[in-house]
């Protein structure tokens, strides 16, 4: 495994950490963990060089905290940097933050948490944050060592971006980046910015939902194929980002062990400003027609979930978004008629609920509008 640097921190992060939002699941219930697969995926991780675990307050439902705790039992929790991340869009009041960050640490069963972070920042939260006096919460849990480095997870635009780091002293942040989102929210700009400020940039949905880890359409597996550099799509992405000296840890959802072997190994092989000429190409190649081809940039974070009326949004946008990708209409209807009636797009009522959780801004009630109509 490679380490990286981590801001103006000593801290030395794996190049991969483990991302636990996406776990290995029981009847695809995603607030129902198979905790012994899961356990048994966090600990091979850290056998294997990995030591960033990152989780949040309401990943799984709510559920994935307590089965990080239990995973890093047994003396594993001495072996980690384990972030949380502060539900900040349920604080609203001071005495809130003190609430949450207690039962967080019931949860992960620990007297302190390395990694803390502000969930999911955007400028409209961060001024309500300031009003409610975040930093002096913050300020308070790391003095009194609860916490050692504070940061910020984001998603917005790249100007709000600049103006929370210009905020506080962040020891670090998490964007969402990948090589389709290259130019989006915080981009590569922000994430130039944050690292000449010192801090470190943890980097979340490097496979954009795992669409950039799938089979890919026939026009991007052509350029894949022939290219004379040989490695899995997912591998590409990684490298890409790797590649990138700003770059502190990239975080996967991994619930697979052949998924986390894949993903070591490629570390192991990428270092900064290591990556050729002719593959950067390649991936600008790729960039390009995964752009004309998709749709809808849902990442499937589910954080629209659950809808009031039952509809399953990211389902309906992965059908729609596979039959534009992959040209397979007539197969990608029948996928939609096998959704339950609560489920699909023609039963969104247009409450807007889910548009004012959405990480990615989109206009969902339109998109859902666009899906009935095609299917």
């Amino acid at each position: 495994m490679n380490y990286r640097t981590f801001g103006k921190t000593d801290f030395k992060p794996s190049a991969l950490g483990l991302g636990c939002m996406r776990f290995p699941i029981l009847n695809n219930d995603s607030s129902k963990i198979d905790e012994e697969k899961t356990i048994q995926l966090i600990r091979y991780a850290i056998d294997n060089g990995v030591n960033y675990i990152d989780t949040a307050y309401p990943y799984h439902s709510g559920n994935s905290e307590t089965v990080v705790g239990k995973a890093l039992q047994d003396g594993y929790r001495e072996k980690v940097h384990l972030a949380t991340k502060m539900p900040v869009w349920l604080v609203n009041d001071f005495s809130d933050f003190g609430k949450y960050f207690n039962e967080q640490l019931t949860k992960l069963n620990t007297d302190h948490i390395d990694m803390y972070l502000l969930h999911a920042l955007s400028k409209e939260r961060i001024d309500k944050m300031e009003k409610l006096n975040v930093f002096k919460f913050l300020d308070k849990i790391k003095n009194e060592g609860k916490v050692k480095y504070v940061g910020f997870s984001f998603h917005d635009n790249l100007e709000a971006f600049k103006h929370i780091v210009d905020l506080y002293d962040w020891d670090f942040c998490q964007i969402q980046y990948n090589y389709l989102d290259e130019n989006y929210q915080a981009g590569v700009e922000g994430l130039k910015y944050a690292s000449s400020k010192g801090l470190g940039v943890v980097i979340m949905e490097p496979l954009k939902g795992g669409t950039l880890a799938k089979e890919p359409p026939q026009k991007v597996k052509n350029i894949f194929d022939n290219a004379t550099t040989k490695m899995t799509p997912a591998a590409w992405s990684f490298t890409w980002l790797w590649n990138q000296p700003e770059v502190s840890v990239v975080l996967s959802g991994m619930n697979e062990i052949s998924q986390l072997d894949e993903n070591i190994k490629t570390s192991d092989s990428i270092k900064p400003n290591s990556m050729s000429n002719y593959d950067k190409d390649i991936i600008k190649e790729v960039q390009l027609t995964y752009k004309k081809l998709t749709k809808i940039g849902c990442t499937a974070c589910e954080y629209c979930l659950p809808c009031p009326k039952g509809v399953n949004i990211p389902k309906n946008f992965k059908i729609y978004n596979q039959a534009h990708l992959y040209g397979d209409f007539e197969g990608c209807k029948k996928e939609y008629a096998s959704i339950p009636d609560t489920a699909k797009a023609s039963n969104c009522v247009e409450c807007g609920s889910c548009e004012t959780k959405c990480p990615q801004h989109l206009n969902i009630r339109e998109l859902l509008k666009t899906v009935k109509n095609e299917f």
